[in-house]
């Protein structure tokens, strides 16, 4: 069994697929090394075990509004394509959707995964509440405010099997999308702050071989007026993020309104994405440091584009949780799609890593990194998986070499 992209073969010895919540307490509880495992969109080891793989998959779907229509709450197993759908038909909407709405809501909740936006937090931002099997299989329920709160949601899965979670939602809403192609560098050096905040979500595209931006997708709630986007000019027709895939793949472009959930994620739900045919990683510097972290991956663009597919740059918003990479600070987000060649790889990783070293980049930890991150209150996560999990049930390989 492998994980999304195949580049990481699981040695669990077995898995578990509970059905009710009796079941994954009773699982939890007799188990001696477990790990829980999402959608399997990490491209490390962090789900790894010698254990029991837990999926959460076969509990009953759950999707309860609250009367106030303010939140609502899910089961650990649900997808977020799943989940949109379903709020949109009661006219609601999340603030926002990751890349692919394939994953699932409590796996990318647990690594601080993120869609765009300079004034969106990650996924793990809407999270009001979370309730989780902890290692003596007892269920823990934690809301907003708790003084464990902020160090529970995005938890790498070290605290416990997440079963249902709450959400803030919102009123649905209509998006637009538009692609624009060759945006210049220097459009990008002047006006890098203005470009990022030309839309509800804005992502930045580009192979490292040249020195501008192949292709900025913008999301935005009015229509688009004007022939250019900062010196770029409007797509011809559909695109693809990765050069060379199906644009059919992605989700409508062109301006043409549509509902949220079907214009926030770059890909479409009903498409199944490539997969076994890349890596990835990302890197999180301060916005203040957005130019210079830029110019300072264009200082060895040669190393990276030559094992590169694409780089996705993108922003999001300060938050409080403790192992997001971007707690405390608004975020510059460099992402990057490798080919699928490990050993061709990680020397590259290691180089930006030491390139983006003066800004205090923090990963993704969910994708592919080399040094250990400098999070600032990771040992206070460490405290608290501890109580948690004091035997270290559900810790593994990743996990020991993460935590102090």
């Amino acid at each position: 069994m492998t994980n999304w992209a195949g580049n990481i073969t699981f040695g669990a010895r077995r898995v578990l697929r509970p059905r009710t919540l009796d079941e994954v307490r009773d699982a939890v509880a007799s188990a001696t090394e477990l790990r829980v495992l999402g959608s399997g969109h990490s491209f490390n080891r962090l789900a790894d075990t010698a254990g029991d793989l837990l999926s959460l998959a076969g509990l009953p779907r759950v999707v309860e509004i609250a009367a106030d229509r303010r939140t609502v709450r899910v089961d650990g197993g649900i997808r977020y394509g799943e989940l949109a759908a379903r709020l949109h038909a009661e006219g609601l909407a999340l603030h926002n959707m990751a890349s692919l709405p394939h994953i699932s809501v409590a796996g990318a909740v647990a690594t601080a995964t993120h869609g765009s936006g300079v004034r969106h937090g990650n996924l793990a931002t809407a999270v009001a509440g979370i309730e989780i099997v902890r290692a003596d299989g007892d269920l823990v329920t934690l809301s907003r405010g708790d003084a464990d709160f902020p160090g529970a949601v995005a938890s790498l899965g070290a605290l416990g099997a997440v079963v249902a979670l709450t959400l803030d939602v919102q009123p649905a809403f209509e998006l637009r999308q538009y692609v624009f192609e060759n945006l210049p560098a220097a459009s990008l050096r002047a006006h890098l702050d203005e470009i990022l905040a030309a839309g509800y979500s804005v992502s930045l595209f580009t192979s490292w071989t040249g020195t501008g931006i192949d292709h900025a997708w913008v999301k935005r709630l009015e229509p688009f007026t004007g022939d250019t986007f900062f010196g770029a000019t409007p797509a011809d027709g559909p695109r693809n993020v990765v050069p060379g895939m199906p644009a059919e793949n992605c989700t409508e472009q062109g301006g043409v309104p549509g509902p949220w959930h079907e214009r926030l994620p770059h890909f479409r739900m009903e498409f199944t994405p490539s997969s076994g045919e890349e890596l990835q990683s990302e890197f999180h510097v301060p916005r203040s440091h957005a130019s210079a972290a830029l110019e300072a991956v264009a200082g060895i663009r040669e190393r990276v584009a030559s094992v590169l597919q694409i780089c996705e740059v993108r922003t999001i918003a300060a938050d409080d949780l403790w192992l997001s990479p971007n707690h405390g600070r608004d975020s510059l987000a460099l992402h990057f799609t490798w080919i699928a060649d490990t050993e061709a790889v990680l020397p590259v990783v290691a180089d930006l890593e030491r390139a983006l070293a003066p800004f205090d980049a923090r990963p993704h930890l969910g994708k592919v990194f080399t040094s250990a991150p400098a999070l600032p209150r990771l040992a206070d996560f460490a405290a608290l998986a501890r109580r948690f999990d004091p035997a270290g049930k559900f810790r593994n390989e990743f996990l020991d070499r993460l935590l102090p």
